[in-house]
């Protein structure tokens, strides 16, 4: 299996909405030796391609914006999303007033900077779960004022509590 099975697979990395079929049949590859794939691996391996190529984007990706000034301030706020600073302060990290770091987030991303500045928290949130830190611990990390606050914020970006979510 080469390059060319992955042809139809997205140009763009993006998030996706996994089925139970997807989430076994990568349980199971990922415990393949790193090794040539037999013609059972293969076939399963075409199944995933299948799969991952069937599903659309979640939209729960991060958009990052353009502007050299704009990416400043998102790629200061992605690596610590708990950043307290208001939206004047961050204007001034970017050398905009707030009103043209607003209006411009909103052309460059598809999200306010408040909406945008949410989703990287709770995106921090979900790899944070994935290493089993304390919820409580995230919460206070992510600088949400209480953890009320944090667990209904991530249940409504993903459906469910940060707890019910690391379970599945």
């Amino acid at each position: 299996m080469g390059e060319s099975a992955c042809a139809s697979l997205p140009a763009e990395p993006r998030t996706i909405k996994t089925s139970a079929l997807l989430r076994a049949a990568v349980s199971r590859a990922s415990s393949w030796p790193d090794a040539p794939l037999d013609d059972a691996q293969t076939r399963l391996a075409m199944v995933i391609l299948d799969e991952i190529t069937g599903t659309e984007d979640d939209g729960l990706g991060l958009p990052m914006p353009q502007d050299a000034r704009l990416l400043r301030v998102a790629q200061q706020l992605a690596a610590a999303p708990g950043d307290q600073r208001s939206l004047d302060e961050w204007a001034a990290v970017a050398a905009v007033s707030s009103r043209t770091l607003s209006r411009r987030f909103v052309e460059e991303t598809g999200c306010t900077f408040s909406q945008w500045r949410q989703r990287a928290r709770l995106m921090k949130a979900v790899e944070l779960l994935a290493a089993d830190h304390a919820v409580t611990a995230i919460a206070i990390d992510l600088g949400y004022e209480n953890l009320s606050a944090f667990i209904a914020a991530f249940k409504r970006m993903f459906g469910v509590t940060p707890a019910r979510f690391n379970s599945r």
